[in-house]
């Protein structure tokens, strides 16, 4: 049995990967498109301006033409340099390794994902598009846990 960090691992091996740094720079330089791929109730809280949600349940179907998640911008993009976001750079790989499978030649991870993206300091909006305040990242992105969550728990 693999355990969830041990399949990010292995499947970020088959992917890229870009720090936050990285993407700030690429922004700067060119058009990209940003692929937000959390659940739209955590889009909604803050996402990286420009960036388009579709969350990670839907995105094979979103991916393709005749289904209803079908975002024809998405399905059209299979040669664009797309950056994958997500919260901690966990789905993200994910998602790269299978759009690289469904043809998509020019993906990458953005590593340590949102909270990287905040701790780096980089702007972030609300579904207000307003800016986010950095207290309001840092409290947002800090693990809340109950005590059953904790593998300790079970010892």
């Amino acid at each position: 049995m693999k355990r969830f960090t041990e399949l990010v691992a292995e499947t970020a091996e088959r992917v890229k990967e870009l720090f936050p740094w990285d993407l700030e720079e690429i922004m700067q330089q060119r058009e990209i498109m940003l692929l937000d791929v959390r659940e739209p109730y955590e889009y909604e809280a803050m996402h990286i301006a420009g960036s388009i949600n579709v969350p990670r349940g839907v995105l094979e179907t979103a991916c393709e033409y005749d289904y209803e998640e079908t975002l024809p911008e998405l399905v059209e993009a299979r040669d664009k340099e797309i950056v994958i976001v997500c919260r901690s750079g966990n789905r993200s790989v994910f998602v790269c390794d299978v759009m690289q499978q469904m043809g998509y030649s020019n993906v990458s991870s953005l590593k340590t994902g949102l909270r990287g993206w905040a701790d780096y300091e980089q702007p972030l909006l609300n579904t207000k598009g307003s800016s986010v305040s950095e207290d309001d990242a840092d409290d947002y992105f800090a693990p809340n846990l109950r005590p059953e969550q904790l593998s300790s728990s079970y010892k």
